[in-house]
């Protein structure tokens, strides 16, 4: 899915940037053209800046949308899902990130939540990034505690696991 949206934007890789952001933020675009979250708009001035491009591709990206039948029922549809990660430091927790060799693969977070639980560790928040919108795609644990080595190395043999981080 991800690949066919930003094929309706080949030619332009500026508005490939405010797509990708959209995706990432998880921001929508409401009938008026606007960029918001939930129902508070975002400026197209602050989405340009944040991404080097100019405020004009931002409204001639949301009118791309609109015009698309199938873009505006994404983007219409998008929400954003509040994360613990950037909090994790301030609450003590801790952030389990793992990039899969493969993550279409089945059972990836059953296996590491199932791993997880069998050691005694609580999971706070799990947040998985969809393959169809994401590049590389990780799946993110926050915990209440640090996990211990053994864990790490269990997690770190599971087949499917390329890389593992903790923050």
């Amino acid at each position: 899915m991800f690949d066919e949206i930003m094929e309706k934007f080949e030619g332009s890789p500026s508005q490939q940037a405010v797509i990708r952001l959209l995706l990432e933020r998880g921001f929508s675009v409401n009938d008026e053209g606007r960029v918001v979250s939930g129902g508070i708009e975002i400026p197209n001035t602050g989405i340009a800046r944040e991404i080097g491009v100019d405020r004009r591709v931002v409204d001639s990206t949301t009118d791309v949308i609109l015009e698309d039948p199938e873009l505006r029922r994404i983007f219409q549809n998008i929400s954003q899902v509040p994360s613990l990660m950037d909090l994790a430091p301030v609450l003590d927790l801790t952030v389990l990130t793992i990039t899969p060799d493969d993550a279409e693969q089945e059972g990836i977070v059953a296996e590491v939540t199932g791993t997880l639980a069998d050691n005694g560790i609580s999971i706070r928040q799990t947040i998985s990034e969809d393959p169809e919108f994401t590049d590389e795609p990780r799946l993110y644990l926050i915990t209440d505690e640090e996990l211990p080595g053994e864990v790490i190395t269990e997690l770190r043999d599971l087949a499917f696991v390329r890389k593992i981080e903790l923050q």
